[in-house]
């Protein structure tokens, strides 16, 4: 991403992030300002401003556990010391690992998954169309068939992003469009296979049959590729999107999050508590409609744009 692209995507990120800076960052400063010293009454407000902020119980638990002992051993008076230490933490706690895009290096086979309503047919539209800039030839799969007219919306954002498509018949094999599309890709010597899979959780049984099905032809078809999962979550629906993640990880090995509709919503503490809770790291992160409006996840960045 250029620097100019960089500049304009963190000013509709801190745009998009107002209502959870009001519902989060605001209340926490209303906290340190109502507090001159560090008082158990001090911890215990900010501990439930931040559950209220859908950072979440048991990763609060976690930032604050740290943050009592930063002024145990640090011997922090002021209640305003904290809120750097505190910042620096959820910061720290977000990061993705230096391996986290290994995967561009390809070739790579990357499964969306997430229930119905996420927009996670619309997220790999976005996301071919952010490689195909990048440079790599991508190819798309369109592996939902179960919904009605999924094939063609995602043929449409095929078009617009200037991608290849395999599809299948509504009601065919979804492992089959696989087969499909990893011999395309082999054969194209495609960079990155970006997989649209069904939306659908509450038959996990079929799901785990499903994705076990996939994984086994990808693994058999396309020994070698990087091989990634990643999960569609709506951050509109705060802690539900991280009972969503955890139930996606109990039927497949997650390696991403991707955050859709962060813009609009005051429930953006999603992005602090999703990572700490399931183990996996956010990749990308959605704040609006346009193409350009889904980008690689950058905690620096997104911590700015909460906190400052």
């Amino acid at each position: 991403m250029s620097e100019k692209e960089n500049t304009g995507f963190f000013a509709r990120l801190k745009q998009g992030l107002s209502k959870t800076r009001a519902n989060i960052t605001d209340n926490m400063d209303m906290v340190f300002a109502s507090y001159d010293r560090v008082t158990d009454e001090f911890l215990e407000e900010l501990e439930e401003t931040m559950i209220m902020g859908d950072i979440g119980i048991r990763t609060t638990d976690m930032l604050l556990e740290h943050l009592r002992e930063q002024v145990r051993e640090e011997k922090i008076r002021w209640a305003a010391d904290c809120r750097q230490e505190l910042i620096l933490q959820i910061r720290n706690q977000m990061k993705q690992g230096k391996d986290a895009y290994a995967f561009e290096q390809g070739p790579a086979v990357i499964l969306i998954i997430g229930v119905n309503g996420v927009g996670k047919t619309t997220t790999v539209g976005k996301l071919a169309a952010n490689y195909k800039a990048m440079g790599k030839k991508v190819l798309i799969a369109s592996a939902d068939t179960f919904r009605a007219a999924a094939n063609e919306q995602l043929t449409e954002w095929a078009r617009r992003a200037g991608v290849d498509i395999i599809s299948g018949r509504e009601g065919s094999d979804p492992a089959s469009v696989v087969y499909d599309a990893v011999s395309a890709a082999r054969a194209r010597k495609t960079d990155i296979l970006l997989v649209d899979t069904a939306g659908r959780l509450h038959n996990k049984k079929n799901l785990m049959n499903e994705l076990a099905k996939i994984d086994r032809i990808i693994s058999r078809e396309y020994p070698g590729c990087f091989r990634e999962n990643w999960v569609v979550l709506d951050a509109a629906t705060g802690q539900n999107a991280v009972h969503q993640a955890r139930e996606f990880a109990s039927v497949t090995n997650l390696t991403g999050i991707i955050l859709t509709k962060m813009d609009g919503t005051a429930k953006g503490g999603i992005a602090i508590a999703v990572q700490s809770e399931i183990g996996v790291p956010v990749k990308f992160i959605g704040v609006g409609e346009k193409i350009e409006d889904l980008q690689k996840f950058n905690p620096d960045q997104f911590v700015d744009a909460l906190f400052y």
